[in-house]
């Protein structure tokens, strides 16, 4: 995930309104900002910073899949949804490497590259935020609203509901497309980044940025808010040792969630103010909160590794079917091994043709 801020969009044009016949006067106020190269300390602490997430999120999601899709019992609609976004959570982990080599070397992997791999993380980026809705709207169901009788219908609906997610995602993401791979300046490193030159360019970032605020972030956490809400409360008026488990459970991933995404959109909004000119013109914080962008944006990407945790290894019953699976891994290994030593001693008794 690249974004460049062109600091050129904010004042592309120099004050030629103050010509005289003696001397050029150029309101600093309308002088580009300058740009300057990312620190390259700064460029290899966030490459190091996505290798880690990559190594860390790969293995994760692919156990989490690997217990799911294994199951030999009928999956609930919060399996469903969080088979799903083990899917989401790794398809944008296996764009990171592309990321942190860019941050080393600059963008090498061509124009289509960029547009595809923007387009596949930033699909996935809305695809993993709104299962986590789908999945506390189940724990709400299931824990308050209590629909027993309701299961086998739930589970259609859960499949449903999972294709229209992932429709919705590509949809929201298809902006991804306008990123190209180009130089930002003369003697200056490829980037991927998004160039919108169909139109007014600050009209299009501010359409594609209030749908990221809504659909990616605002819409998902008021469902999450209300439903974690409720169950919380509905767990605290009962007795359990198991309910209070997951209670805690619950409040964990509310404040995972808020601390890796929270940073990145307010960052963001400051980025479309300051495009705006609602915020007073100065470089020095532009060049802040577009570094601010880069480090938040990085940050928000270690969700990927968390949703694992949270999701799956904290809980008892996963611990369990991951155990059972072991098992019949071992189990399985143990009788591909006997077959193996069976067939090789029937050779040696049959006498061997070397």
């Amino acid at each position: 995930m690249s974004i460049t801020f062109n600091f050129d969009a904010y004042y592309s044009d120099l004050d030629e309104t103050n010509h005289t016949n003696e001397t050029l006067v150029v309101d600093p106020q309308t002088v580009p900002c300058q740009r300057i190269p990312l620190d390259p300390s700064a460029a290899v602490t966030l490459c190091v910073i996505l290798i880690i997430i990559f190594l860390l999120a790969i293995p994760g999601n692919l156990i989490v899949a690997l217990v799911i899709g294994s199951s030999r019992q009928v999956l609930t609609p919060s399996d469903v949804y969080l088979f799903h976004l083990t899917i989401a959570d790794g398809l944008m982990a296996l764009t990171l490497p592309f990321w942190a080599v860019a941050e080393i070397n600059g963008w090498i992997f061509g124009d289509f590259l960029c547009k595809f791999l923007s387009l596949v993380i930033e699909a996935n980026f809305y695809t993993s935020i709104l299962f986590l809705a789908c999945i506390s709207i189940d724990r709400y169901l299931v824990i308050v609203r209590a629909r027993e009788s309701l299961r086998s219908r739930q589970r259609v609906h859960s499949r449903l509901l999972c294709t229209a997610v992932w429709a919705l995602g590509w949809a929201l993401a298809l902006p991804a497309l306008f990123n190209e791979a180009s130089k930002p300046e003369p003697g200056w490193k490829m980037t991927c980044a998004e160039n919108f030159d169909i139109g007014s360019a600050y009209l299009w970032r501010l359409v594609t940025r209030v749908f990221r605020h809504i659909f990616g972030f605002l819409l998902p956490l008021s469902v999450m808010m209300f439903c974690y809400c409720v169950t919380v409360t509905t767990l605290l008026h009962s007795r359990g040792f198991q309910k209070h488990r997951a209670m805690k459970v619950i409040i964990a991933v509310v404040i995972a969630f808020l601390l890796c995404w929270t940073p990145y959109h307010i960052t963001m909004v400051v980025d479309t103010l300051l495009r705006a000119e609602l915020i007073p013109f100065d470089c020095a914080q532009r060049r802040s909160v577009s570094l601010a962008l880069d480090v938040t944006g990085r940050v928000a990407l270690v969700h990927s590794c968390i949703n694992p945790v949270l999701y799956a290894f904290v809980g008892e019953k996963f611990r369990g079917k991951l155990g059972l699976l072991f098992q019949r891994m071992l189990r399985q290994e143990r009788m591909s091994g006997s077959k193996f030593s069976r067939s090789t001693s029937q050779s040696s008794d049959g006498g061997a043709v070397f």
